[in-house]
């Protein structure tokens, strides 16, 4: 029985730890509900409502980072495609790693699971590649790495352009194949294609499909990605986010250069551009990073107030949980597709140059505004 104390006490008005017994053929919702109460179980069963509840509305826009080698381990099939098909997703920034990887399964190459035991040495000889435990027969990269050069021989590829606009085309040839091959929805760049969101890489040289475009221009293409396009796309997308009466949100899955790209989008709005903004209004990350090395990944949303990265307002709807990506997204997954209606995608590739142009005026009028 609670007393007088108690109740006026605002440190123990939390839900109470009473968590009823795991049964058998419970929903993964109920599990995460009553048994993840404290600790980074805690965290995610937060994440899990935030995610739900409050960004999944129809008018927030929902930017997800991917950073680790996600896709080799099968999450583009298992977790992320079927979070792009719900419409949970409405522009993705990524390593060009895990695009890479993520194309061998678009292509229809094989991965396996491994041991982190393996010996290194003997699969070198074997003509085997270890990532921890997966593994994969070598010629798989050279198969990936033959893919990407001979489709982007084609004439569409030979220009300056956007990862955006790369991700796409390479999108349609996937998904070409992914048809032709029967393999289904097997690609995340397939996926992303077809539901018209725009996938940036914040590093394009830094992986397999930039060492191919920079072996292509030895013999004469002329393809190459343009940061500066990359970085206006991605805060014209934040901007008519705002700008359209809706929200920001962050769904940061590991940290590194895909994390600050699309956290950099306010800064670009607010310091670079001298746009009146006030940060995203939504954040959730994975991480195993800790925020006292004074490393980008690890930084927390209390800190990324004080770049304008986050709304200060907004501290109360960020979450951290320190959780490896390969457990907490499953995990998110499938607590946001059992509680959630799918929502209708915002096809917002398609809509990218109307929202640069609505960047350059506000930028245009501010600088206007700054000199007078």
């Amino acid at each position: 029985m609670k007393t007088k104390k108690t109740m006026q006490n605002p440190y123990l008005t939390g839900t109470k730890i009473d968590p009823s017994p795991i049964e058998k053929n419970q929903k993964l919702t109920e599990i995460i509900d009553s048994t993840f109460m404290a600790y980074n179980a805690g965290r995610l069963r937060e994440a899990c409502r935030l995610y739900s509840e409050k960004m999944l509305q129809p008018d927030v826009t929902i930017g997800m980072s991917l950073a680790g080698a996600l896709t080799p381990a099968g999450l583009g099939k298992s977790v992320i495609i079927p979070m792009i098909k719900a419409g949970f997703v409405d522009w993705i920034v990524s390593t060009g790693a895990n695009l890479y990887h993520d194309t061998h399964f678009g292509i229809g190459e094989e991965l396996f699971a491994g041991s982190p035991f393996f010996d290194d040495i003997d699969l070198r000889k074997k003509g085997v590649v270890r990532i921890y435990d997966v593994v994969f027969d070598y010629k798989v990269l050279l198969n990936t790495d033959l893919f990407y050069r001979e489709t982007m021989k084609s004439e569409v590829f030979n220009k300056p352009m956007g990862t955006a606009e790369f991700h796409f085309l390479i999108g349609k040839f996937i998904r070409g194949l992914e048809k032709k091959l029967k393999l289904g929805d097997a690609s995340i760049l397939g996926a992303a294609y077809e539901a018209g969101i725009p996938v940036f890489t914040s590093s394009p040289g830094d992986s397999s499909i930039g060492m191919n475009i920079a072996a292509l221009a030895l013999t004469g293409s002329k393809l190459s990605l343009d940061p500066n396009r990359d970085v206006n796309d991605t805060a014209a997308i934040v901007l008519n986010a705002k700008r359209s009466g809706g929200k920001s949100a962050v769904f940061i899955c590991g940290g590194g250069s895909p994390k600050n790209f699309m956290l950099q989008t306010e800064p670009q709005i607010q310091e670079v551009l001298g746009i009146k903004e006030e940060g995203h209004d939504y954040f959730i990350q994975f991480t195993d990073a800790r925020p006292d090395t004074g490393g980008l990944s690890g930084a927390t949303p209390s800190e990324a107030v004080s770049w304008g990265k986050v709304r200060p307002d907004s501290l109360p709807d960020t979450v951290v949980c320190y959780l490896d990506s390969t457990v907490a997204l499953p995990l998110i997954a499938g607590y946001a597709i059992s509680k959630v209606k799918p929502r209708k995608s915002k096809k917002l590739y398609q809509q990218l140059p109307k929202f640069v142009e609505n960047l350059k005026k506000e930028y245009l009028a501010a600088q206007k505004k700054n000199r007078k």
